[in-house]
């Protein structure tokens, strides 16, 4: 991979900087033109200086006076030169910043949008950290040549000027000129071949670091309690020492051929000198002349140094272009029909399965998936209460996402309705379903904009009832700010059972017509739970007729006997189906399943009575309990 690389680096990198120029062609025209004025302004001042020494300061020193009007006339040139060459710099640097930063802001907004369209599965084999990488310091690696580019283009257009003004002086010192400058140009691809394989470790080091610290972080509850601080910190020290370890060799090599290219120009310098004193003697050129190469090849070893600029971060330009492409070129996006559930038909909804099978896809893509679901089939009836009961691993989460359409069947059919979910609109399906999952999310906001998400229509009216369905009007009220309290990253401020119910309000608030619960009550008191399938129960506009079907994943007793039926699914398949009762009477597994978890809830309660509560720490930290 890095021998490929180090070929076929500058060929790639030239393809991203197309790329950039396509999308944003009028700016970097502006950049260009500013760098073109730039440069001409450089070889006009070459000569516009040797004139002034050959012209002007030589006859003043032979005569012993110097003329005024003459000493006059150059400083006004060179000052308007001078000028000229601001504005050139201006242009440019204004024109390729204002560049790079809209490509940056562009591809970040591309690569999110990717992330939302992309499914949860290609989410799963994918690192948090890479992820965060990509959209971050992947973007600006593209983008970074970007910078010196407008600057390497007008060095170039400056470069020919140069070559055809030497021809146009002397055959001998443009032969100077051509032995010098291609030499800086071989010497540029050399470093940036050597640099290819160097910046693409140290790109891939820099996710992986990353991908490190956020898992870190994230976890930092696990950490500390299982003491497990030094081994982390030896994981990250480690990575971070090979990062450095890259970045030193990436340091390294600058430190070889920085000062090769810039010796290159100084040597071409004292060539020009050499060559050009011999004719000098010879008579064929003049002390002007000789003073305006020589000053040529001065100013130019700058500008020069900005096609190296350009070549040196093609290698990390094309890491990170990759690494960009990778998430933007990515399949298996859900794309969504045009059909739109009836909006004048409100109440509950039905839910079927027919014949559904899933599996998710494989880590590598020689291996075969592995199957979850097979042939599932059954309805919640508009109105009714199905609860899904089966042991770890049965596909119950994953049926419950099949549900809400976080991801699509292999076969089969999953229908709102009468529907297929895949021919309804984004709009429709978010409108009329909605999915409380076991671990609950909340965001670093106030109880009101967690519950109201921004959507139209929800007043505090309506965030203040969602809270009273999901029993959470009691605790949020006594919150320091009510609706305005802050919640802390992830709820930390929040016992588990709060949370669990200020996720229920979320999903409530936006009236779905199903609502799909996936043990979205586990860490909530048993009679709390209770009295919120009540309330979902009876919450409809209608008395005795519910505001939404529901399908929830059930572990508790009390849970399921309040469901209207219940699916047994064992490995994948629905093994029977009727009511708690009629289960119990006939199903074996089933009877020893939810005796199990009987026990274990009493075991439970026993140690750990349910309690909303946060438990302050000694070091003023705080921690959820639910007891």
């Amino acid at each position: 991979m890095a021998s490929r690389t180090s070929r076929d680096v500058l060929g790639r990198g030239l393809g991203v900087l197309r790329q950039a120029i396509r999308e944003q062609p009028r700016i970097f025209t502006v950049a260009v033109v500013g760098s073109v004025l730039f440069g001409s302004m450089v070889i006009v001042s070459a000569y516009v200086v040797g004139g002034v020494v050959g012209d002007v300061v030589v006859p003043a020193i032979a005569r012993g006076e110097v003329a005024t009007g003459s000493l006059a006339l150059a400083a006004i040139a060179l000052f308007g030169i001078s000028v000229l060459r601001v504005v050139g710099i201006f242009g440019r640097r204004l024109g390729a910043g204002y560049m790079q930063y809209r490509l940056q802001a562009a591809y970040r907004r591309r690569v999110t949008r990717r992330y939302l369209d992309l499914p949860l599965s290609w989410h799963h084999r994918n690192a948090t950290g890479t992820l965060l990488s990509n959209a971050n310091s992947d973007v600006e690696a593209a983008w970074y040549p970007i910078a010196p580019l407008p600057f390497a283009v007008g060095t170039l257009v400056m470069l020919v000027g140069a070559i055809v003004s030497l021809f146009a002086t002397d055959w001998a010192l443009a032969l100077v000129g051509l032995a010098v400058f291609p030499a800086l140009f071989a010497l540029n691809v050399v470093y940036s071949r050597r640099m290819a394989p160097r910046q693409a470790r140290a790109q891939r080091l820099r996710a992986e670091v990353s991908g490190i610290a956020h898992e870190s972080f994230d976890g930092a509850l696990v950490v500390k309690t299982m003491g497990r601080e030094a081994q982390e910190t030896a994981r990250f020290s480690g990575r971070a020492g090979e990062l450095r370890d890259a970045l030193i060799a990436v340091g390294r090599l600058r430190g070889v051929f920085d000062p090769l290219l810039e010796t290159l120009p100084s040597l071409g310098t004292l060539a020009v000198l050499v060559v050009g004193a011999f004719r000098l003697r010879q008579g064929a050129i003049s002390v002007t002349e000789l003073v305006s190469v020589a000053f040529l090849f001065t100013v130019l070893a700058f500008p020069v140094r900005a096609i190296g600029w350009v070549l040196a971060e093609l290698p990390r330009s094309v890491a990170g272009w990759d690494r960009v492409r990778r998430v933007l070129d990515a399949t298996g996006e859900m794309p969504y029909g045009s059909r739109v559930l009836d909006p004048a038909t409100p109440g509950p909804a039905t839910l079927t399965f027919t014949d559904v099978h899933f599996s998710y896809p494989p880590a590598e893509a020689h291996q075969p998936g592995a199957q979850v679901l097979g042939a599932v089939g059954f309805t919640v009836p508009a109105g009714r209460t199905v609860a899904l009961v089966g042991p770890t691993g049965a596909g119950k989460s994953t049926i419950a996402s099949l549900a809400v359409r976080l991801v699509d069947p292999d076969a089969g059919v999953v229908e709102l309705d009468g529907v297929d979910m895949r021919e309804l609109t984004a709009a429709s399906l978010a409108g009329t379903v909605a999915l409380v999952a076991q671990v609950p999310f909340v965001f670093d906001d106030t109880v009101r904009a967690n519950i109201a998400l921004d959507r139209p229509g929800i007043d505090d009216e309506d965030v203040w009832a969602a809270l009273r369905l999901a029993e959470a009007d009691g605790f949020v009220a006594a919150l320091p700010d009510g609706l305005d309290t802050m919640v802390g990253e992830r709820g930390t401020s929040l016992s588990g059972g709060q949370r669990q119910r200020l996720t229920l309000a979320r999903a409530l608030a936006g009236r779905p017509r199903l609502l799909v619960l996936d043990d979205a009550t586990s860490a909530v008191d048993p009679r709390v739970e209770a009295a919120i399938l009540a309330g979902l129960r009876s919450s409809g506009a209608e008395p005795g007729v519910p505001a939404a079907s529901i399908l929830v994943v059930a572990y508790r007793r009390a849970t399921i006997a309040l469901a209207d039926e219940v699916i047994y699914v064992e490995q994948g398949r629905v093994i029977a189906r009727g009511t708690h009762t009629e289960l119990l009477a006939t199903v074996p597994g089933y009877v020893n399943l939810v005796t199990a978890y009987e026990q274990a809830e009493v075991d439970r309660a026993q140690e750990r009575p349910y309690e909303d509560e946060v438990a302050p720490l000694p070091s003023g930290l705080e921690i959820e309990v639910d007891r």
